[in-house]
């Protein structure tokens, strides 16, 4: 399990872990990040995995981790609120808005429901257990303390938890359903799109047809676009899908046409109390 970070949580967001080449700590950074790297080590904004101070002149090995708060881009504000859906002392349960990515990655920072609800709920440890696409909304769950993170993630990790998505497609449907289907999905760094190969099936998702083009979607694996993906592969695109089956640019401030997929169900039995726990998602029974 990796150690806790050197440096708390600062305004919902954690410090950046960064693993060095090795050798004088001025060059490397001067290497990568320019003058600007230079000044925050210089303003002694660098520590090292003890939390010692990294000066201008400190020699580290290869492989050494030094943590410092990164600077935050320019975002676009999602214009969306994130509803509670429930809350106790080891769990905040949430109807993740579209468009809102889970937590931090690439020019998605502050912008996220992890630094966001970290924010506004005064919970510096808050973390997600699973996460959702950005583009698709519905029920996630966050762990309040540390101390019980590894349970939940775990029920997630060994597919303990029953999830239940609905999407909707204008395409006409030519397969007959219900159906389960699997195939080999890959998503490969740098990538937009994951994509189906030969080879040994690692997902699975049962397709359900429910009314009015939309249809109940229960994935038994949780590759990265798994559902967007088997239904792109059945004639049934999500409608204002913007990768499957083709790529559409969209400008980031655009908010007007949604993913129509929504997480709308998560059951499991509680790891720490046994209790049996079912959350829904506000967004209705077949949808948006």
């Amino acid at each position: 399990m990796r150690r806790p970070a050197p440096l708390p949580v600062r305004d919902g967001l954690g410090p950046a872990r960064l693993r060095l080449k090795g050798g004088n700590v001025a060059d490397e950074f001067s290497r990568r990040f320019g003058p600007e790297g230079l000044a925050k080590v210089r303003d002694g904004g660098v520590v090292d995995a003890e939390g010692a101070v990294i000066s201008l002149s400190t020699v580290l090995p290869a492989g050494a981790h030094v943590y410092l708060y990164r600077e935050l881009p320019d975002e676009v504000v999602v214009p969306f609120d994130i509803p509670v859906l429930y809350r106790d002392d080891n769990i905040v349960v949430v109807d993740k808005p579209h468009f809102l990515a889970t937590m931090p990655r690439g020019g998605h920072v502050a912008q996220t429901a992890l630094v966001r609800l970290r924010r506004s709920l005064d919970l510096p440890e808050l973390s997600p257990a699973h996460r959702l696409d950005r583009l698709t909304a519905g029920v996630l769950l966050f762990t309040v303390r540390r101390e019980v993170r590894g349970a939940y993630q775990t029920l997630f990790a060994r597919g303990l938890v029953s999830k239940t998505y609905v999407a909707r497609s204008s395409s006409a449907a030519s397969v007959a359903l219900p159906l389960v289907v699997r195939s080999r999905i890959i998503k490969r760094r740098g990538v937009l799109q994951a994509a189906e190969e030969p080879g040994e099936p690692n997902a699975e998702t049962l397709v359900e047809a429910l009314a009015d083009g939309w249809y109940r979607l229960s994935p038994r694996t949780g590759r990265t676009h798994q559902l967007r993906v088997h239904m792109a592969s059945l004639g049934l695109p999500i409608d204002n899908d913007p990768l499957y089956p083709r790529i559409v640019e969209v400008a980031a401030d655009d908010f007007s046409a949604p993913l129509q997929l929504v997480a709308q169900r998560l059951e499991f039995d509680d790891p720490l109390s046994g209790e049996p726990r079912s959350f829904v998602s506000s967004a209705g029974v077949f949808g948006p």
